[in-house]
C-alpha cells in the first residue's frame, strides 16, 4: 500500500501529515517533524583521517557511524535557508519536469500551470546545512503565469497524461552537485508548491547508494483523480475498478500529495538529512536508476531502498539480487518493499516515463507476448511465482496499524552502545504498513530477528512485525529490513517531545549504516539464525 503527505505550516515548523488513501477513499493518518537534532554536518569526523607531512587527507574515511566523505561534509558546512518551505497551504501552482533524474551537462524543462500573474522557480539541494535543511542553488527569472490545459484520464486503462506547453529550462550546471533537490513553484499572489528531481553521477563509487523511490510516489499521485490503487472523474467517489492501469511522469504530485514532493518529505528526507549531518559518502538515484543502469548497484557497499518502496520491475529485481550475490549489502528501510511487479514504457516525453501495472495478469497485454514482463499485484502470484521474501528476509503482512518496535535482540551488532535492554519499546516506530517473518514463507536461510513487536494490522494477517537480518555465506552480502513504514518518518520527529523515538532510532540507524558502509556485512556480523525462538 502507500502513503500520501499533506504539508502544513504551523508557527514556523513544519509537519507532514501522512496520509493512507485506500481503494474506498478512506485514510490512516498521523504527524512527523523533520528533525531538529543540532550539531555540525560531520563535525565529529572533520578532523580524522588527514596525512601529515604535506600529504593531502583521503577523501573518504571511517567515522563514528559509516564511511565519511570530506566534498559532503564541506557541503553541508555551506550556508543554508529555511525558504525552502512552504508558507501555509501547498496550491495554486503546480508542474512536472521532463527528467525524474538527471546529470550535470543536461537540460531539464520545467512545465508550470498557475492563474498567478508571475512565479518564480527556486532550487534547493536537500540536505543538513548547518540546521536549516537545504540550499538555494539556482533561481529563474521571473516568469509569466498561465493555466495549461487540463490532463483528463484516458479510457479503459485512466492514466491521466499531461500535454502541457513548456514553460522554462535550466541546465544542470556543476553547482547541482549530486543529491536530491525540490524545486519550489512560488506564485506572486502566494501560491507554492515543489517539483522533486534527483541530480544523479553514474560516476560515482560512493560507498552508500539511496535510491529514491519514485515509481511508489507516483503509483499513490492521484493528480488528474487517478492512480494505481482507485480513481473516479472529478467530484466523485474513487474505486478500485476505475484505478490506473498506467501512471504516467507526465504530470505533477497532486499538491495535497507532500505539497508536490510526494512522499520524499515525510518518507525520505529525515534519512537523507540525518546521512549528510554526518558527513556520510552518499550518492543518489531513483528507481529508474536501478532499472536502467542495473550494474551501477556493484560499484557501492550498500544499496539503501527508502520509503515504501513497494513498485518494482524485473530489471529492478534481478539488479538487487545481483549485488547482493555480489556482496552488496542491502537494507530496506519501508516495509512491503519489492511487493508488486510493474514495467517501464515511454511516453510523449521521453523513455521510462510511463508505469504500468495492471494488478491482474491475465488483463496485461503482454502476457501471450512476453510473460517475464507482465505486471502483477504480487510477485507472489502467477506468471512470475517469486516470493519477495526470498530477498528481503520477511513478508508483507498489512497495513493501518499503530505501535511500538520492542527489542528482543540486544545482544545485536544494531543495539550496540545504545543501552537499549530486551523488551525495550521504542514508540510509534512500527507504523502505517508492516512485514514480519512467516516461516511457511521462501525465506533465504539464517534469518536473524532484531525485534518482535506485537502489532496487528487492521487490513491484512499476522500479529507480530519483524526486524530482520540475515548475511549470505557465500559473498557474505547482508539485507536489513525494518519492518515498518515509519521506521523514517519517526527519525524526523522532534527529540525531547512525547514518544519521539529519534534519538535512539538514530543510533540504530548509525550502527546499520557503520557496519553496511564496511563492506560485506557477513563479514564481520554473519546473521545468528533465531527464528525458530519466535515461531514454531
Amino acid at each position: 500500500m502507500g502513503i500520501a503527505l499533506v504539508l502544513v505550516l504551523f508557527a514556523g515548523a513544519v509537519t507532514y501529515v501522512v496520509t493512507r488513501p485506500t481503494g474506498s477513499g478512506t485514510t490512516d493518518s498521523r504527524s512527523t517533524s523533520p528533525s531538529t537534532r543540532g550539531g555540525t554536518a560531520g563535525g565529529t569526523g572533520a578532523g580524522r583521517g588527514k596525512a601529515g607531512h604535506g600529504h593531502a587527507p583521503p577523501a573518504t574515511f571511517k567515522g563514528p557511524v559509516g564511511v565519511e566523505a570530506r566534498w559532503v561534509i564541506k557541503e553541508n558546512q555551506k550556508p543554508g535557508t529555511t525558504a525552502w518551505h512552504i508558507s501555509g497551504t501547498a496550491g495554486g501552482i503546480t508542474g512536472y519536469t521532463d527528467r525524474v533524474q538527471a546529470q550535470q551537462g543536461q537540460k531539464v524543462t520545467l512545465y508550470v500551470s498557475t492563474a498567478a500573474p508571475t512565479y518564480r522557480v527556486v532550487a534547493y539541494r536537500m540536505g543538513y546545512y548547518q540546521g536549516t535543511g537545504a540550499r538555494q542553488v539556482w533561481a529563474s527569472s521571473t516568469q509569466t503565469g498561465s493555466v495549461q490545459a487540463a490532463c483528463p484520464a484516458t479510457s479503459t486503462v485512466y492514466m491521466v497524461e499531461c500535454s502541457w506547453t513548456p514553460s522554462l529550462s535550466f541546465t544542470v550546471t556543476k553547482a547541482w552537485v549530486q543529491g536530491d533537490y525540490l524545486l519550489k513553484l512560488d506564485g506572486s499572489g502566494g501560491q507554492q508548491s515543489y517539483v522533486p528531481i534527483t541530480i544523479i553521477d553514474p560516476s560515482s563509487h560512493a560507498t552508500y547508494l539511496v535510491q529514491n523511490d519514485v515509481l511508489t510516489w507516483q503509483a499513490w499521485n492521484r493528480y488528474g483523480g487517478y492512480d494505481l490503487y482507485g480513481g473516479a472523474p472529478p467530484g466523485t467517489s474513487p474505486t478500485y475498478a476505475q484505478r490506473s492501469r498506467i501512471v504516467s511522469f507526465d504530470r505533477p504530485y497532486a499538491a495535497t500529495y507532500g505539497g508536490g514532493a510526494a512522499d520524499f518529505l515525510g518518507e525520505e528526507y529525515p534519512l537523507v538529512r540525518y546521512m549528510e549531518q554526518h558527513g556520510l559518502d552518499v550518492t543518489y538515484g531513483t528507481d529508474i536508476t536501478t532499472g536502467t543502469n542495473p550494474s551501477s548497484l556493484l560499484h557501492h557497499k550498500a544499496f539503501l531502498s527508502l520509503g515504501h518502496d513497494e513498485q518494482w520491475s524485473l530489471t529492478m529485481r534481478n539488479a538487487a539480487i545481483n549485488a547482493l550475490n555480489h556482496g552488496v549489502n542491502l537494507a530496506f528501510f519501508g516495509a512491503s518493499p519489492v511487493l508488486r511487479k510493474v514495467r517501464l514504457q515511454p511516453s510523449p516525453l521521453g523513455p521510462n516515463r510511463e508505469m504500468v501495472n495492471y494488478r491482474t495478469a491475465t488483463a496485461d497485454p503482454l502476457l501471450a507476448t512476453d510473460p517475464a514482463q507482465v505486471s502483477q499485484n504480487q510477485w507472489s502470484t502467477p506468471p512470475a511465482n517469486w516470493q519477495p521474501s526470498q530477498l528481503v528476509g520477511s513478508s508483507y503482512l498489512g497495513y493501518t496499524i499503530h505501535a511500538p518496535l520492542v527489542v528482543t535482540d540486544p545482544s545485536s551488532w544494531l543495539y550496540a552502545g545504545t543501552g537499549l535492554k530486551q523488551g525495550t519499546q521504542l514508540p510509534n516506530v512500527i507504523g502505517s504498513d508492516m512485514n514480519g517473518y512467516v516461516p511457511t514463507a521462501a525465506n533465504p536461510p539464517d534469518v536473524q530477528i532484531l525485534a518482535h513487536s506485537p502489532a496487528t494490522p487492521g487490513t491484512g494477517s499476522g500479529h507480530y512485525a519483524d526486524t530482520t537480518y540475515y548475511t549470505l555465506t557465500s559473498s557474505k552480502g547482508g539485507v536489513f529490513s525494518s519492518g515498518s513504514n515509519a521506521w523514517i518518518p519517526e527519525m524526523g520527529c522532534t527529540p525531547g517531545t512525547a514518544a519521539c523515538p529519534a534519538t535512539k532510532l538514530s543510533e540504530l540507524t548509525g550502527n546499520l549504516l557503520k557496519l553496511f558502509g564496511s563492506g560485506p556485512a557477513g563479514a564481520t556480523q554473519p546473521s545468528v539464525t533465531n527464528w525458530q525462538q519466535y515461531y514454531s
